[in-house]
């Protein structure tokens, strides 16, 4: 930018013409000459005063990163750009004409987004990925490598058009970026293909926000009342259960989701290193009958991660007191999704601002785990802090306790209406 003394008006405009003219001129000259120029050509143009060897130096860098900047956008760009990008990153340039700069940054911009969806890039996400995986080797924490696509994108191009298509794409695109958090990143990869970078998130914590994301898509895309019916396939590798090197994570993310599509779409879930913590809660938990060892849940058993309105609970809820049930019949009707591990916890906004940890959650309720047997109405409300998630207030039911040898005692809960 121009500094206070410089009046803007009295410096030279670089017309695209000219600097045109002057690289066929420039060639034809020897270092000596060329040198001369480019100095006072450096110092009339940007007040940088450099030698005449650093300013052959500098040009033939300026020449480079023009070639470079219109290789990738796939259009000819403006010498005038590269000259103050090249300058710019150097700290010598004190004078950058206006109009240049600003098409420097929009360059810059459409380098590293997709023009369709405004996600990063291809080239963002290879940057991004080395980035965050040494910060999670650094300092030991998880890093999940999302890898998704648009089932049966192709059938609504052909169908409905390439415009219904690229509105696909951009609903999957709006739908990511209203649901994922601040410290993670999204990406277009290739024609029907997203990516994902969640630093600090382990396997259950990626499948969790993968669900929510498909389950919000198919809401978004509904009323478009496609016969195609299009969704968000997904694999998940996370570091460092997964591997150390992102080829690995990213052949095992891929390898994941296409074992998804063969099982129709059926999310597997990848067993997670044992903890005593995490034992000692599967001995405590109420018996529960398996789901298959292939499934997790189905797309029609997606649970609501925001669930302001959840289903009433059953008319004939069991006693406070009551335990859980030995066995059941028949497979639960709400996949739940075990906490065990996280952070995540309630807080008894009418029960003097209790505290209890959240262990497990489904879509009908929650089981929560006090350190002690506490006097909790039958009906309550709580505020629900769960990873990925902004804090839900919800209206809890006591269903069942059940103490523990460690002296704990679990507590399960239905959603109220």
């Amino acid at each position: 930018m121009p500094q206070p003394a410089d009046d803007p008006a009295s410096q030279p405009m670089a017309d695209d013409s000219f600097l045109d003219l002057l690289v066929e001129t420039l060639e034809g000259l020897d270092d000596g000459a060329r040198g001369q120029f480019l100095r006072q050509f450096f110092h009339t143009i940007a007040k940088v005063d450099l030698p005449e060897a650093q300013s052959n130096d500098y040009w033939q860098r300026i020449l480079q990163r023009r070639r470079e900047l219109s290789q990738s956008l796939g259009r000819k760009v403006a010498l005038a750009t590269a000259l103050v990008d090249v300058l710019s990153s150097t700290n010598f340039i004190r004078v950058p004409i206006v109009m240049e700069y600003e098409e420097m940054k929009k360059l810059q911009i459409n380098a590293a987004t997709d023009p369709l969806t405004g996600l990063y890039n291809r080239r963002l996400f290879d940057e991004y990925c080395d980035k965050e995986l040494n910060r999670a080797r650094r300092y030991g924490q998880h890093l999940a490598i999302v890898i998704l696509d648009l089932h049966r994108l192709k059938e609504v191009n052909d169908r409905y058009g390439h415009l219904r298509g690229d509105h696909i794409l951009e609903v999957a695109a709006a739908t990511l970026r209203k649901t994922l958090r601040a410290s993670d990143f999204a990406f277009r990869i290739g024609g029907d293909e997203f990516a994902l970078l969640l630093p600090q998130t382990d396997m259950e914590q990626a499948v969790t926000l993968c669900r929510r994301v498909r389950s919000l898509y198919e809401n978004e895309v509904a009323p478009l009342k496609l016969e195609v019916g299009v969704t968000l396939d997904f694999g998940v590798a996370v570091h460092p259960q997964d591997g150390d090197q992102k080829s690995d994570l990213l052949r095992i993310a891929d390898e994941r989701l296409y074992e998804l599509k063969r099982s129709g779409r059926a999310p597997r879930v990848v067993p997670i290193e044992s903890h005593p913590a995490r034992e000692s809660e599967r001995a405590a938990a109420p018996p529960k009958i398996a789901p298959p060892a292939t499934a997790l849940s189905t797309p029609a058993a997606v649970p609501a991660p925001t669930p302001l309105s959840p289903p009433s609970p059953p008319a004939t809820a069991p006693p406070a007191s009551a335990a859980a049930p030995a066995a059941h019949p028949e497979r639960r009707k709400w996949e739940r999704v075990s906490l065990a591990g996280t952070k995540a916890h309630a807080v008894l906004t009418d029960v003097g601002q209790k505290t209890a940890r959240v262990i497990d959650l489904s879509y009908g309720g929650v089981a929560l785990l006090f350190e002690k047997e506490e006097e909790i109405p039958t009906q309550f409300n709580a505020v629900l802090h769960v990873p990925i998630l902004p804090p839900v207030r919800v209206i809890l039911r006591k269903t069942y306790t059940l103490p523990r040898s460690d002296g704990h005692v679990r507590v399960g809960c239905s959603f109220v209406s």
